[in-house]
């Protein structure tokens, strides 16, 4: 009976074994895929590693770029104010040769009537054969005074403005006194006496001051 009971413990023992064999070699697959799968992984970070940067631009290639791109913008805008100023020097040369055309065209008229009024006075003087007097004259006289009117609200409609001296107190900034006259009384001092050239403004600024003689 012993016998037997040592040889069924034998086996026993035998199939223990048998039954745990199986188990290493499923762990010793499973550590060696895990050992494949972590060598696979170190490998595809070693070549994400491994792969090329991408390139960057040169700085100097850059700044070169921008210093050529500035550079033709300056040309350009030089380029426009020259051809600005040459404009705007033709336009003021323009200006300073025919800035009158208003004022010149405005007084031909003016000129036309004097033209008239000397022809008229030639055709009667040749028909008379008297030299302007009597009626002649008065009526020269009488045509005169219509054209220099004609030509005071031609002046006027052109700005021009006869600067007024009867009975005004000296104002430095429209006349010039040329001759202090004494004697003339406490209401005359510092005044306007006489008006010996006319003065004009032109847009309310003085282009000829009133040459006058004061009160002293």
């Amino acid at each position: 009976m012993s016998k037997e009971k040592e040889i069924e413990i034998e086996e026993t023992q035998d199939q223990q074994v048998n039954t745990e064999a199986p188990d290493t070699g499923k762990t010793e697959n499973t550590a060696e895929t895990e050992n494949s799968g972590n060598s696979d992984d170190s490998e595809s970070s070693e070549n994400s590693d491994n792969s090329e940067p991408t390139e960057e631009k040169d700085p100097l290639e850059a700044v070169q770029e921008e210093n050529a791109k500035l550079r033709d913008q300056l040309l350009r805008t030089i380029a426009e104010f020259d051809n600005y100023k040459k404009r705007t020097l033709k336009e003021k040369t323009e200006l300073i040769l025919n800035g009158g055309e208003k004022t010149i065209t405005a007084i031909l008229p003016i000129l036309d009537d004097f033209e008239r009024a000397i022809a008229d006075t030639n055709d009667r003087s040749a028909t008379t054969g008297d030299t302007c007097q009597g009626e002649n004259a008065a009526a020269i006289k009488e045509g005169m005074e219509l054209i220099f009117h004609k030509f005071v609200k031609t002046l006027e409609g052109l700005g021009v403005k006869k600067i007024d001296t009867k009975d005004a107190d000296f104002d430095v900034d429209f006349h010039e006194a040329i001759a202090m006259v004494p004697g003339m009384g406490d209401e005359k001092k510092g005044k306007v006496i006489d008006c010996v050239q006319t003065g004009y403004t032109l847009n309310d600024k003085v282009i000829r001051h009133a040459k006058v003689a004061v009160g002293q």
